[in-house]
């Protein structure tokens, strides 16, 4: 199996605008730069086993993941890590938040992937864009986290913000709002606006905007947005 086809389910690891791509700085950069506002979420492309979690002159606070197909993914200049060594997480699950830590000019994500696992010599490190997409400096990208959700041949429940009993998710209400990390997070369909989703969910454009770090009342199809 080709790479892209051993990661087609993989998401972006967080919402943001790439900044800077592998192979640059005379080929010494082996991963990807994602920026956005200090503190925004960062997620796990895919579930596995956290295999380092610490902080580093170089990377800062960095998550290291082993996924089962052989990858090791890391997530480096974090403000904060919500995980540590030996923890098994889900597809989606927030690990920490974007930061400056380490050896970093701005708040970003310093994204890489190394296959088997990674090296000091970085000699296993994967361009991500194999793996994720074609993108380019200046493209605004987005963690797809209802693409985490496991819908194939069952259903999950759904949290309700009016307090009723839980609701199952599946193919034909992906686009509703469900639970991950104790947060609840809605799926942007085409027409919905802010105004819209904050009246679904019981709560307010200022609300959503602070949690998301958002600097317009803009959104698009697809987008993730954390509600509750």
């Amino acid at each position: 199996m080709t790479i892209k086809e051993q990661t087609a389910h993989w998401i972006w690891p967080s919402n943001g605008v790439i900044t800077d791509l592998y192979g640059t700085r005379k080929g010494v950069h082996k991963g990807i730069d994602i920026a956005a506002e200090m503190g925004s979420p960062i997620y796990a492309v895919a579930k596995g086993v956290v295999s380092r979690s610490y902080y580093s002159d170089s990377y800062g606070n960095v998550v290291f993941i082993k996924h089962s197909n052989l990858f090791e993914t890391v997530y480096a200049h974090l403000k904060s890590r919500n995980v540590f060594e030996g923890k098994a997480v889900k597809q989606g699950e927030v690990i920490g938040r974007m930061g400056n830590t380490g050896d970093s000019s701005g708040v970003h994500l310093h994204f890489e992937i190394h296959q088997n696992e990674w090296t000091f010599e970085k000699q296993n490190a994967i361009d991500p864009v194999m793996a994720l997409g074609e993108v380019g400096i200046g493209k605004y990208v987005f963690a797809d986290i209802a693409k985490s959700l496991e819908v194939s041949g069952r259903s999950q429940l759904q949290p309700q913000p009016n307090g009723q009993l839980p609701a199952a998710v599946n193919e034909s209400n992906l686009g509703a709002g469900y639970q991950g990390n104790g947060e609840i997070v809605h799926s942007v369909k085409p027409g919905e606006t802010l105004w819209s989703i904050a009246k679904r969910y019981g709560t307010n454009v200022e609300t959503i905007s602070a949690i998301n770090h958002l600097k317009s009342n803009q959104i698009i199809p697809q987008q993730t947005l954390i509600v509750q």
